[in-house]
């Protein structure tokens, strides 16, 4: 980690423990070295950092380019492992980077469904992920966030104090026969297995 982002993930987590009671269940299923693709639900601002705080190792996160024009926080975004794409999502230099990160041997927070869900529910998961997964065969993290949506949905101007509980699932492999086929049916397929696997999570 560089000193700015040890300084937000410890700040991060902290708030996140005084403020939302925040509990991380299962937090030995984190691989913390190895190439590794951390696979999210997203119904809030809070998705990225909270993800984030479940890994003590440094991972690398998508963040749209305008987020680095904010006034002291842009900046900052580089140093925090921040990976800048463009807003419609499709950036391939974004993407190159993502997997030339995850072939390096780090950890990469992924979005299946691509955006924040509007009302808090699962949505469907787009292809991109897949495609991650085929070009590099890398294991998946399954993680499922409660309670952000409620206490920072879409939207919001302010959040609320609620409660957030983060739950691992067991690491997912994949196939050299999954891997193969590089259509878009196949990345969508792939991406569909991630999302089932988020879903089966839930609350102990």
């Amino acid at each position: 980690m560089t000193i700015v982002y040890n300084i937000f993930h410890t700040l991060s987590k902290l708030l996140a423990r005084v403020f939302f009671g925040l509990r991380i269940v299962h937090p030995e299923r984190m691989p913390e070295s190895g190439p590794l693709i951390i696979a999210v639900n997203h119904s809030s601002f809070f998705d990225p950092p909270l993800a984030g705080i479940c890994s003590r190792r440094g991972v690398y996160y998508l963040a749209r380019k305008t987020l680095l024009k904010w006034p002291f926080f842009g900046p900052l975004f580089p140093a925090m492992n921040v990976i800048p794409v463009e807003r419609d999502g499709n950036d391939m230099t974004a993407l190159r980077e993502v997997i030339k990160k995850i072939k390096e041997g780090n950890g990469v927070v992924l979005f299946p469904e691509g955006t924040r869900s509007p009302d808090g529910r699962l949505q469907p998961a787009r292809a991109g992920i897949g495609l991650v997964i085929a070009k590099t065969g890398a294991p998946v993290l399954p993680m499922r966030i409660f309670g952000a949506y409620e206490s920072y949905p879409k939207n919001a101007k302010r959040f609320q104090f609620s409660s957030i509980t983060v739950v691992l699932g067991e690491p997912l492999h994949f196939t050299r026969e999954e891997l193969e086929n590089p259509s878009r049916e196949n990345y969508q397929l792939l991406s569909n297995k991630v999302m089932q696997r988020i879903a089966a999570l839930s609350l102990p």
